[in-house]
């Protein structure tokens, strides 16, 4: 199976279009004020509209509350929310229903423990991220995680975490996720997006993919 990708906290038209020619599968567009790559929903709108037809949007919330979720479906119309906050599995559900969207929700990974705690979401999110313990921020903080704990997770998930060129190749070999989400990693600065990092991060996810299937044949 194809690894798709998503390029998360992207603020630019030019790096929608960038990560569209590249190959990604989706733009992750963050409305959480306190990020170095928060937009407003306006600016998440216009994002959106540009990318349309081109790849797929994903609104990222953090704890949002049902006027947050009402503007944001009502305005930007994503393909997808991505809940990276303390959202409980009954939250989770609240939220698919009143958006009518697929949810990908974040949990974050200290150890095997977590990984087991994420089966709750089984029929609430249509996906799982896993990603490292929160810092400063909820992901986006350049951090990974152990990725052995993910042994034994059968259903498909998505990876996050410390993820850049260099290491996805090795992070989808040892974990088998279906989808890469990177955003410091192809970064300049936080928030600060460059193209050659994003072509070249997606070049080494489909690479390694091949490689893969390749093995697996």
């Amino acid at each position: 199976m194809p690894v798709k990708v998503k390029i998360c906290g992207v603020r630019t038209p030019v790096i929608v279009e960038n990560a569209a020619e590249a190959g990604a599968v989706y733009v992750g567009l963050v409305i959480f004020p306190n990020s170095p790559r928060y937009v407003e929903v306006e600016e998440a709108r216009v994002l959106a509209a540009i990318a349309k037809g081109k790849v797929g949007t994903v609104a990222v919330l953090v704890d949002p509350g049902d006027a947050l979720i009402d503007e944001v479906v009502a305005r930007v119309r994503p393909d997808l929310l991505q809940l990276h906050g303390s959202e409980t599995p009954d939250r989770v559900t609240a939220i698919r229903a009143r958006a009518g969207l697929p949810i990908m929700k974040a949990v974050a990974v200290a150890g095997p423990a977590d990984v087991a705690e994420a089966k709750n979401y089984d029929t609430s999110a249509d996906y799982i991220l896993f990603d490292a313990p929160a810092a400063a921020l909820p992901g986006g903080n350049g951090a990974a995680f152990d990725w052995l704990a993910l042994q034994g997770f059968a259903a498909p998930f998505a990876l996050s975490g410390g993820l850049t060129p260099d290491t996805v190749g090795d992070a989808i070999a040892r974990t088998g996720a279906s989808l890469v989400d990177v955003s410091s990693g192809v970064e300049r600065a936080p928030g600060d997006k460059d193209a050659e990092l994003v072509r070249k991060f997606v070049l080494a996810a489909k690479s390694a993919a091949s490689q893969a299937r390749a093995k697996a044949s």
